[in-house]
């Protein structure tokens, strides 16, 4: 790739155009979310960048709930910053609406509240039998919170869920990684791709020759307007709930656990409060969002101020959306009790992620379990974050200590 911007385009105006580099700016600092913050105090809400191919920004919540409530201008069919020759489709994800419906209904039924509810028990024994592995390896009191355990625990929840094979944790964790690493890379992120549905492939193919309660076989055996999904489509589904399933909780766990090292009174007051714990997940989840989602410009529109041109990308920043003081006043500061709280994290609309609830319950029980065997713990001295930026933000480690 060139590492020349392309020039800004005659219809973008000399004040909207800021230069950011979601990947690799310099902006990006000691802790992410507070880099964000001071990303927001420097740029204006909504920007065009000449990085990355040239694309808009969106900071703000008011606007970014604009974009993804209106599929006829700002539509989800190509999601990658810069533009690939061939965008890998995420189905439903990558479906304006109504043709995402029918796929998200073939979903919902594993996701949602009271299917979540009845997995619960098996929520529970994987973040038992994986704290207590964590707590038990290695020096004694420590560990690396991010490799021992959340890389680990809500992968093990969507792998029984998916009926795929539990001893390749690792090995999928890294294939995942690989391609969240890749989105700017375009022949390493279709290298990425070809794997994931590769091994997905071998998964869906088993479960057609036996079925079982897995969610694969429940798609494999799923009617889209009367007829059965189609292998390609399974795959495409299958695609996105690999790279949601062994990414995102991992991410938003990483950060929110990041904060509670560093505040001892909160430990206490979940120690003391276990009914708080769906607060801190709450609050959480607003403040340390890990997900930016692309949209592309399906016709010419005037929004915000700005002229949209068919075919330009643009970039709705969710984390700092959930941190925009109009939406959460004194964004900023992590508060249990705020009320009301806004949270963009997940997205709205018809592509409200299938997957919230679970995501949600995941973090709750693994505090719940978390603080029953380490009540008490800190960061690891001079320890400091490393983290990967782009359309996901993902902590790469997290190592703590405990008396």
């Amino acid at each position: 790739m060139s590492s020349l911007p392309p020039p800004v385009p005659d219809h973008v105006a000399t004040a909207q155009v800021f230069d950011f580099d979601i990947y690799r700016d310099q902006r990006f600092g000691e802790q992410l979310h507070e880099s964000l913050a001071r990303l927001g105090q420097a740029a204006p809400p909504l920007f065009w960048t000449p990085r990355n191919g040239g694309h808009w920004v969106l900071t703000r919540a008011e606007d970014i709930q604009q974009v993804v409530m209106d599929p006829e201008h700002f539509s989800v069919r190509e999601m990658q910053i810069p533009r690939v020759p061939h965008p890998p489709t995420f189905i439903p994800l990558s479906l304006d609406p109504p043709d995402n419906q029918p796929y998200r209904a073939a979903l919902m039924p594993a996701f949602s509240p009271k299917a979540v509810r009845a997995l619960e028990d098996k929520i529970r024994h994987w973040a038992r039998t994986i704290i207590d592995e964590a707590v038990a390896k290695g020096p004694k009191g420590q560990c690396d919170f991010v490799y021992d355990v959340t890389e680990l625990f809500p992968v093990s929840v969507f792998m029984e869920l998916m009926g795929m094979d539990l001893g390749r944790v690792r090995e999928f964790r890294l294939v995942a990684e690989h391609f969240f690493e890749n989105l700017d890379n375009a022949p390493e992120m279709e290298k990425a791709v070809g794997a994931i549905v590769g091994i997905m492939t071998e998964y869906i193919v088993a479960k057609q020759r036996q079925p079982d309660d897995s969610l694969i076989s429940q798609l494999c055996q799923a009617q889209i307007q009367g007829r059965p999904i189609a292998m390609e489509e399974i795959q495409n589904m299958c695609l996105l709930l690999f790279a949601g399933g062994l990414h995102t909780v991992t991410n938003l766990a990483g950060f929110a656990y990041w904060h509670l090292a560093e505040h001892p009174e909160l430990q206490r007051t979940l120690v003391q409060h276990p009914e708080r714990i769906p607060d801190f997940v709450e609050e959480s989840t607003r403040l340390f969002g890990v997900i930016n989602t692309p949209r592309i410009v399906a016709k010419d529109t005037e929004r915000f101020g700005a002229s949209f041109k068919q075919g330009e990308m643009l970039l709705c920043m969710l984390p700092m959306a959930s941190r925009d003081a109009a939406a959460n006043p004194d964004p900023h500061r992590f508060d249990l009790d705020r009320k009301p709280r806004e949270i963009m994290t997940f997205s709205r609309g018809p592509h409200l992620c299938v997957g919230h609830f679970l995501a949600r319950s995941e973090i709750r029980i693994l505090t719940e379990e978390w603080l029953q065997r380490v009540p008490s713990f800190r960061l690891q001295s001079g320890a400091r974050q490393e983290y990967t930026t782009g359309t996901t933000f993902g902590l790469k480690h997290l190592p703590l200590e405990w008396s």
